[in-house]
This record gives C-alpha cells, sequence and structure tokens, in this order.
C-alpha cells in the first residue's frame, strides 16, 4: 500500500420521490471516499428494495434505478477497511427479523468487531459476510426491546469504535455517529417539487451542494436522528445517546474530504490552504517555483505560494482517467506505476529549484518516485514539503492504513526519510501548524483524534 484508502460514504434520503435518484447523485459526489463497490436500498413503506454491486456508481447502476421506487433511502460507497474484497461484503446489508425489514450501511470501523462475531458465532448465529457491520444486524435481532430504536440504542451500548450509521426500516430512516465523532456525517434538507421538505444526511456536504440540497449542521457526536412521518409532516426526533468529548478525524482535513466540503463546521479549502500559509511561516525557503503534487497538494501549494511570494506553477500534470487496476510494472518499469498518473513539464522545471507540496508520505515510495521524474527533467534542486506532521502509527477507525512496519516515518528519522526519497530537502508541518490551520477549536489537538500523528489512540 502506498497511500492512505478512505474510508465509505454513506447518504440516507427521507421524504422525497426521488430518494433513490438524489442517493445516487449523492455518492457520485462523495466517490472519492470509496471506489470499490457501492449500493443503494430503498423503501416504499411496505418493502425495502436493494440494489448494489462491485465497481463505480455509474456502474453499478447502470441499469435498475428507476426499480428503486419509495421515499426514502440509503447509499453507500465502500473502501474496504474491514472484512474482504467480495460481492458479499457489498453494502447496504438487509435482513428480516421480527419487526420487519431494515438496511444499514456504515462509514467507520469497528474495533471489537471479531470479539463480538466470534460470541454471535457461538450463540447460533450465521454470517454471511465479513463485515463488522453485520454484527449490528445479529445485535438488532437477538433484541428484546419491542422498538427499533431501543433496540438499536441498545447495539450501540455493545459495539466499540468509528461510525457513521443510517439504518433504514420500511418507514423510518436512523442516523447516527459515535460517541467521540471519528467520522463527519452532516444533516441538509431537501425541497421537493411539490414545495413540501424532505431530508438527507451525507458523510461530506459536497453531496448536498449537487442536489441543490441546503446545509442545516453536523449530526453531533453520539447522536442519533429519527426521521419518520405523522399526518403527512417529517418529524424529526434527536436522541443523545452518549456524552462524549468529541475526538474528530484530523486526517479528514488533510487528504480524506473533498476540498468543497464543509467538514467538522469548517470549509476543508480553507483549512487545506492556511496549511500551505503555515509551512511558509515555519519553513523560509529560496527557490524559483511552488509546485504540487496533484490532486492532494494543490491547495496547500497555493497557501505557500501566496505567503512566500514564490510564483505558483502546475508542474505536474495527473491523468484523471486511470482506473484503480493495472499491470504492475517490472522492476525494469518501476517508475511506470507513477507516470501513468503524473508527468512533469519539463519547461517548467528545467533548471530550476523547485518547492514540491504534498499533503502526506505513508511508504515513501511514490514521493521517491516523483523525485526521481522532476530531477529527469532538469530540476536543480528539490525541496518536499509535507502539509501534515509525520505519520508514525495506523489507523483502527474506518480508514484502510498500512501497518506500523510499512510507515517510513515510523523507522526513520526526518534526514533518512529525506535520503530514502532523494530530495535536497524535507519539511513537514508542526502539529501546532495544523492546529493552526484549522482554528481555534483545534487548540492544542483539543477534539481531534491524530492517533496517526503521536499514536495516542482514543480507543
Amino acid at each position: 500500500m502506498e497511500s492512505w484508502n478512505e474510508k465509505c460514504a454513506v447518504v440516507g434520503v427521507f421524504n422525497s420521490e426521488r430518494s433513490a435518484a438524489l442517493c445516487y447523485y449523492s455518492l457520485f459526489a462523495m466517490q472519492h471516499r470509496g471506489q470499490e463497490s457501492s449500493g443503494i436500498s430503498t423503501s416504499n413503506g411496505c418493502d425495502i428494495s436493494t440494489i448494489k454491486g462491485e465497481g463505480l456508481v455509474t456502474s453499478v447502476f447502470k441499469n435498475g434505478i428507476e426499480n428503486l421506487v419509495g421515499k426514502a433511502s440509503i447509499g453507500h460507497n465502500r473502501y474496504s477497511t474491514a472484512g474482504e474484497d467480495s460481492k458479499c461484503d457489498v453494502q447496504p446489508i438487509s435482513a428480516r427479523y421480527s419487526l420487519g425489514q431494515i438496511a444499514i450501511a456504515h462509514n467507520g470501523n469497528l474495533v471489537n468487531a471479531k470479539e463480538l462475531r466470534d460470541n454471535l458465532i457461538s450463540k447460533g448465529a450465521i454470517f454471511q459476510s465479513y463485515l463488522d457491520t453485520e454484527n449490528l444486524i445479529h445485535l438488532i435481532a437477538q433484541s428484546k426491546a419491542a422498538k427499533l430504536k431501543d433496540r438499536i440504542i441498545e447495539a450501540l451500548g455493545i459495539i466499540k469504535g468509528a461510525y457513521s450509521f443510517v439504518f433504514l426500516s420500511r418507514g423510518k430512516l436512523f442516523a447516527i455517529r459515535d460517541p467521540f465523532g471519528f467520522r463527519p456525517l452532516s444533516l441538509g434538507e431537501i425541497i421537493n417539487d411539490d414545495g413540501s421538505k424532505g431530508y438527507i444526511v451525507a458523510s461530506e456536504t459536497c453531496a448536498f451542494d449537487l442536489i441543490n440540497a441546503k446545509y442545516i449542521r453536523d449530526i453531533n457526536p453520539g447522536e442519533m436522528l429519527i426521521f419518520s412521518i405523522k399526518d403527512n409532516e417529517v418529524l424529526i426526533d434527536s436522541i443523545e445517546v452518549f456524552k462524549q468529548e468529541p475526538k474528530k478525524c484530523i486526517f479528514e482535513f488533510v487528504y480524506f474530504s473533498r476540498p468543497d466540503s464543509f467538514v467538522f463546521n469548517k470549509c476543508v479549502y480553507e483549512v487545506r490552504k492556511n496549511m500551505g500559509i503555515e509551512l511558509a511561516k515555519e519553513y523560509k525557503i529560496k527557490a524559483d517555483l511552488v509546485i504540487p503534487v496533484p490532486d492532494s497538494g494543490v491547495i496547500s501549494a497555493i497557501g505557500y505560494s501566496q505567503e512566500s511570494k514564490i510564483p505558483f506553477e502546475l508542474g505536474i500534470v495527473r491523468n484523471h482517467y486511470i482506473g484503480r487496476t493495472f499491470i504492475e510494472p517490472t522492476q525494469s518499469m518501476r517508475e511506470l506505476k507513477v507516470k501513468l498518473k503524473l508527468n512533469p513539464i519539463k519547461e517548467i522545471i528545467q533548471n530550476k529549484d523547485i518547492i514540491v507540496i504534498d499533503d502526506s508520505i505513508v511508504r515513501g515510495t511514490t514521493s521517491k518516485q516523483i523525485i526521481s521524474i522532476l530531477r529527469k527533467v532538469g530540476a536543480k534542486k528539490i525541496h518536499l514539503i509535507i502539509a501534515s506532521p509525520q505519520t508514525i502509527s495506523p489507523c483502527y477507525y474506518g480508514v484502510d492504513t498500512p501497518n506500523t512496519s510499512e510507515l517510513i516515518s515510523s523507522k526513520k528519522n526526518i534526514e533518512e526519510v529525506r535520503e530514502f526519497i532523494d530530495a535536497d530537502s524535507l519539511y513537514f508541518l508542526s502539529l501546532e501548524g495544523l492546529y493552526k490551520s484549522i482554528g481555534d477549536e483545534a487548540k492544542n489537538g483539543i477534539g481531534y483524534c491524530k492517533a496517526c500523528f503521536d499514536k495516542e489512540y482514543v480507543i
């Protein structure tokens, strides 16, 4: 693994005749959060129907979306963080139980999933997937509570980890964030064609923009929203299931979220630009150009350029039409993997001292190859600046990350990493600089999980 891989995206739409279509477009907007599989479940008030499959949103729903008829839907994009990469692990997952039908979609990772699974199997449960999410189905089905709401709350008291859940029953939609609020989940308002109101919950607000939904607020850590209809009016009940100091994932700002999203009450674009500004304040380097690694380093590079007064150039061009799979290059063609995606512009870079901005270094192999191709087109000096602190430990809260031994900064100091990637200099944004970039609410890192940078795991 050469990069971080988040994550998953969830969406729920309630009280709209076009609920499945709105889920589809929302998942399309959040495709960056998962490209392995996609799915939508829709309730017509009597039954829940599901279409799901492996692949991108546009291929999974190429045919059949018109068969999902109903005013409530949930959807999911998946990048596997728990379970196996198989058809059985595509979400949403659904089942029939004593209270009727239910479908669930999950963004995150349950850290006690294996313990729960083994215990449930010992009691006779039969699992159809490797998903940690399937534990919820069994916990809800085995509960003796009379109402689904109470069964969900009971199950939430048993599981541990990071989660943003959307649950769909035949008549209600449930949206829940874990007690720490690791993963984002926002609430928006939809105006239907007849003037009535519908609602949407989604992992990122870029989904709202595409369907003209109005952002209302973030769902709070530990909060459960229940959407229902009574006398043709939508009711939204809010239940504080847990009260806990938030520990939101700080890497959502560094890499995961789309820059046009509003995450944890912050504009992601502005935070990333601030990271570049803070980098320029921390590291004053003489150079001819500031060049981003596209697309991850672009916004921070703009901030660095504006603060340092060093010209910004798009000296590396990215091919956006590369799929996720391709023939692995042989040893003699080891640079092909990077060059398929990134190509430097010789006329801009040749004989220049350049500052290259990227968001993070994971294994270091990609950075090494980028430095190599920049040198081959004639760069005089290459200063690599990273818009986040050193990544020294893996994430267990819904992010697919390499283990500690594969993280180059966990075993090498900055000078050793610099030597490995062959840069003339290497710098990382300080944790303090990252906090300043986010704003006052992140002072001293309070309210954010930063275990990938300091090994201080919340759970």
